[in-house]
């Protein structure tokens, strides 16, 4: 990636940041669990229908295919190295939130992954004490106090609010993998992240199926548990542990526990488009 691009990008951090700096000294306060700011609400139900038929079609049918095809040890070592490659954006955001500690962490994880985890196909990170810590753009622009916005829908990426949209772009342009890697390498890694949203699709087949087809309002539902899903995030102060599908639930339970951040109220579902 030429090192232009490498500078836009990182201007563009920095731009947006000092934007969120002047707008609040802290944190946005989070709106009421129930509140809804939804004017778009005739434009995002389109773009949900289009999500709707475009999985239908294609994503439901090709997560299908590649689930079945596909062996599962295979398919986890694939959620593994494209898991390990937003590592670095985790870091740099967690660089620009002054949370060194999880910079430290991410880092240590990134690079016990790329070594002894063969390039991030196997994953001694988690069993060495080492969980991820996801993160992006949107939360960084939360903690410089940055309002959540209107609830958007996105085509193909899914729901999302005004804030978190432009966080999606941010990480999008700056992944330090995505700038640092040549052609045809950096391809490399689109291919592996679909891959895992095919996947991911594959393992959550009944949660996604019966909100998109069985649900009596689909989009209302995927709002809500966007919103309360993403609420609860950013407002235990940090963000939860990697919601990995083939990951041990009870495993998974602990672990969350074990942080301090499980949700006592939460339901069977949560949001795979989630950021």
């Amino acid at each position: 990636m030429p090192r232009s691009f490498l500078d836009r990008s990182l201007r563009a951090i920095g731009a947006l940041t000092a934007l969120a700096a002047l707008t609040a000294c802290g944190p946005a306060p989070m709106p009421p669990g129930d509140t809804v700011a939804d004017r778009g609400e005739v434009q995002n139900r389109a773009f949900h229908q289009f999500n709707v038929g475009l999985d239908r079609v294609i994503v439901g049918p090709a997560s299908r295919g590649y689930g079945t095809a596909v062996p599962q040890p295979v398919r986890r070592g694939v959620s593994n190295f494209a898991a390990n490659l937003s590592q670095p954006s985790y870091v740099l955001n967690n660089l620009l939130q002054f949370r060194i500690g999880q910079a430290a962490q991410n880092t240590t994880r990134f690079l016990i992954n790329s070594t002894i985890g063969l390039g991030g196909i196997l994953d001694p990170a988690t069993a060495m004490g080492v969980p991820a810590l996801q993160t992006g753009f949107g939360e960084t622009l939360h903690i410089y106090g940055v309002p959540e916005g209107d609830f958007v829908m996105l085509p193909v990426f899914g729901p999302s609010t005004g804030r978190d949209t432009v966080g999606l772009i941010v990480d999008i342009a700056s992944n330090p993998v995505r700038v640092v890697l040549p052609q045809p390498e950096s391809q490399y890694v689109f291919g592996a992240e679909v891959l895992d949203r095919f996947g991911d699709r594959y393992e959550l087949s009944d949660t996604i199926d019966s909100i998109y087809f069985e649900s009596a309002d689909g989009y209302a539902q995927l709002r809500s548990l966007y919103l309360q899903n993403r609420r609860f995030e950013l407002g235990g102060g940090s963000t939860l542990i990697y919601s990995d599908p083939y990951a041990d639930p009870a495993a998974s339970d602990a672990a969350a526990t074990d942080s301090g951040f499980a949700d006592p109220y939460a339901g069977p579902y949560f949001d795979p488009y989630a950021q």
